[in-house]
């Protein structure tokens, strides 16, 4: 980074200094709470920055975009730590399961082998006298 870069932030607050992490946070909170005046149902009680930033990750993944890409976005060190967002997505594994699901139970009208068997039947039979 050079070393005029910190002067000229990007996003600053009403100092003109970079934005802190808390000033993003009080920003966010501020706007979350007018959301909530206006329509309370769709704004979750828990929400912060980082619901936020889990949320982009899971959609860029649910979009099929590689973890690696997902991970420097993020600025995760390793692939290991965003590979929680791949481990925590309920909706790709029960999709998976789906179309792996082999129907076990036989369909009703096909007769059982075991039914066709006359000495099977006769000798069950047997067991109840």
């Amino acid at each position: 980074m050079e070393p005029y870069a910190s002067g000229y932030p990007l996003f600053s607050n009403n100092r003109n200094e970079k934005l802190t992490r808390a000033g993003v946070t009080y920003i966010f909170k501020t706007y979350v709470e007018l959301a909530r005046k206006i329509n309370p149902n769709i704004i979750p009680e828990m929400l912060s920055c980082h619901s936020l930033r889990h949320s982009k990750a899971m959609h860029l993944f649910q979009a099929g975009v590689n973890l690696v890409y997902i991970r420097d976005l993020l600025g995760h060190v390793s692939v290991q730590t965003t590979d929680v967002y791949a481990r925590a997505d309920s909706k790709q594994k029960r999709e998976a399961f789906e179309k792996a699901y082999v129907e076990t139970k036989p369909e009703e009208s096909r007769t059982k082998s075991w039914e066709k068997d006359r000495n099977l039947l006769d000798w069950l039979k047997s067991l109840k006298k």
